[in-house]
C-alpha cells in the first residue's frame, strides 16, 4: 500500500496520527538533517501500523516534509489502521498499541 505522510520534525515527542490535507501526520523528535527524521518516520510508521520496520520504505520525498511510503502487508488491515490513526489522533509514541489489531 502507498501512504502519503506529512512530517513534523523536531517535535516534542514522536507520534503518528492526524490528517494534513489527506496525508497522515507523523511527528518525530529527530531534526530534518542527514536523513535522521526520515529514518525515525519509517520506524514510527512501522510501529504504529504493527508491521516490521523493513516493511516500510521511502518511495518519494527524501528531503520534503511530504513523503510517500510503501508499506508491505495486508492492504485491508493497513488501510483500516491508517484510517483509525487519521481520525483518532493516533498513538502518542511508537510502542503503544495502535496497529491493525488494536481495539
Amino acid at each position: 500500500m502507498r501512504l502519503t505522510v506529512r512530517v513534523r520534525a523536531r517535535s516534542g515527542r514522536t507520534a503518528v496520527g492526524g490528517d494534513h490535507d489527506g496525508a497522515l501526520v507523523v511527528r518525530v523528535r529527530a531534526p530534518a538533517e542527514g536523513g535522521r527524521a526520515t529514518a525515525e518516520v519509517l520506524r514510527a510508521v512501522a510501529d504504529a501500523l504493527g508491521v516490521r520496520p523493513g516493511a516500510v520504505t521511502l518511495r518519494a520525498g527524501p528531503t520534503s516534509r511530504t513523503k510517500v511510503l510503501e508499506v508491505v502487508g495486508d492492504d485491508r488491515r493497513l488501510a483500516a489502521a491508517v484510517d483509525r490513526l487519521r481520525t483518532t489522533g493516533g498513538t502518542a509514541r511508537p510502542g503503544t498499541t495502535a496497529g491493525p489489531d488494536a481495539t
